[in-house]
């Protein structure tokens, strides 16, 4: 088989440059899509034009619509960390930490449903009462 050097990083190289257009298409799609300030229309418009002209669409969405594509992206990413932030702080207030007479009741159940021998009951009250 006769495929000079050349050749083959031409090849790899095509390769490569291919999966970047579908990562950049990926990612002109998702912005299109995550952009609140555009109508339904004008989403529709980009998708038609992207699709049916790819390389000449997604050029004359980056040259038009590029300059906000971090902002929108890093203010999604600030939305879902806020998000993030607030379950779980519904979810610590909403389970306060069990107070020691309730934490020394669950021991006493334990010991006599014989799960807890009483050297271990002893030791787990001691932490308790600490």
């Amino acid at each position: 088989m006769n495929y000079p050097l050349l050749n083959v990083f031409l090849t790899t190289m095509w390769f490569f440059l291919w999966i970047l257009w579908f990562f950049l298409l990926f990612r002109v799609f998702g912005d299109l899509f995550r952009d609140h300030e555009l109508s339904g229309w004008a989403k529709a418009g980009w998708c038609v034009f992207v699709i049916l002209l790819p390389f000449l669409g997604v050029f004359v969405y980056l040259i038009a619509r590029g300059h906000g594509m971090a902002a929108r992206e890093a203010e999604g990413q600030a939305r879902a960390e806020q998000d993030f932030r607030e379950y779980v702080q519904g979810v610590t207030a909403e389970s306060p930490a069990p107070s020691q007479a309730e934490q020394l009741q669950k021991l006493a159940d334990l010991k006599s449903q014989g799960h807890l021998t009483d050297q271990e009951y002893e030791k787990a009250k001691a932490g308790i009462l600490v």
